[in-house]
């Protein structure tokens, strides 16, 4: 985003500043390459719905609706994440072509946790650790062998 005042709330947010540059910088890139195939479109959408869920999710009253909106667009990040994967494994971009897009998305969904964790009562523990659901009984299906 340039120096302007922002018209809206979320534009202030620097994870929408982040997003609406990865957009550029993405575009940049799939209209440089040709034959990207379903991948590109995949791309372009996924990309957009980060901003979109962003400016949504911002908008919210609720606590809860705010983060059910930021998981969006944090699983739309992840989503940009594979599809550039994809285009490299396919040959169709070096892991140089991809290396800035990368970047911007690791940024991008830190900054989505952030938010998703302010706005959440959920409990976040190690990734890869199971852990007893807090709603009941029941009794988390992993267990450790001590």
């Amino acid at each position: 985003m340039d120096a302007r005042e922002p018209w809206f709330d979320h534009e202030k947010l620097a994870v929408c500043s982040e997003t609406i540059a990865f957009i550029g910088s993405l575009a940049a890139v799939l209209e440089h390459e040709s034959k990207l195939g379903d991948v590109r479109d995949q791309l372009d959408r996924a990309s957009n719905s980060i901003a979109l869920n962003i400016a949504e999710g911002n908008g919210k009253y609720t606590v809860r609706d705010r983060c059910r909106y930021f998981d969006s667009p944090h699983g739309s990040a992840l989503e940009c994440a594979a599809g550039l994967d994809i285009l490299v494994a396919r040959a169709k971009l070096s892991l140089e072509q991809i290396r800035p897009g990368k970047e911007r998305l690791q940024r991008i969904v830190r900054m989505l946790m952030g938010l998703i964790k302010r706005n959440s009562s959920r409990e976040y523990g190690k990734p890869g650790i199971a852990r007893a659901e807090s709603t009941g009984p029941q009794q988390s299906e992993s267990k450790s062998s001590s």
